[in-house]
């Protein structure tokens, strides 16, 4: 592992020294645990919410949940921190923070909802909610996201939790054989 590597896992660790616990006003973020297991389980099989995520998500790499939720936050944490999103208890849905750039300050997020989540600001709220986190909290001062072209509510939940497009229909790796076409947010 390269030192700069090393560094930027250091400081992802850094940052989220401590799992964060988070309430809105009508969700919470979350440690996922293994009672979040068949829950996660759906989430990460279901085709229709699949289609519009990168092939190489971590819950991709184990073929058994539990194992993926015990490496969450420790093999998973030196790149990225995952946060369930619950409403009234439910588990609904995973806010993830990845790609941290200390040295410039940015961090970027995505969120995948279980489909029975789709279409209620769940994502919206999960999202302002990390954000406020992150520049109130957090050495923050530039936060990004993408979603595919094809992800109408993603794009729009991003568009309602404040965030800018930058770039829109920009060509991105997200694991398939042809470059996926992404819309680029910054908040």
């Amino acid at each position: 592992m390269s030192d700069l590597h090393s560094s930027i896992i250091c400081k992802m660790k850094e940052l989220f020294s401590t799992i964060p616990y988070l309430r809105g006003e009508r969700i919470i973020l979350k440690k996922i645990g293994p009672e979040d297991r068949d829950a996660l389980f759906e989430l990460a099989n279901d085709p229709a919410v699949a289609k519009y995520l990168p092939t190489f998500l971590f819950e991709n790499q184990y073929q058994d949940i539990d194992e993926m939720i015990e490496k969450l936050y420790s093999e998973c944490l030196e790149e990225s921190l995952f946060l369930g999103i619950y409403l009234e208890g439910d588990f609904c849905g995973i806010i993830e923070l990845y790609g941290y750039k200390p040295e410039i300050h940015k961090i970027s997020i995505g969120c995948r909802m279980l489909e029975k989540a789709w279409g209620k600001g769940i994502a919206v709220e999960a999202t302002k909610l990390i954000v406020d986190y992150l520049y109130s909290e957090k050495p923050i001062e530039i936060i990004t996201a993408s979603a595919m072209v094809d992800n109408k509510g993603s794009n729009r939940a991003l568009e309602k939790a404040g965030f800018t497009m930058v770039a829109a229909d920009v060509e991105e790796d997200w694991g398939y054989p042809e470059p996926t076409h992404a819309n680029k947010w910054i908040c």
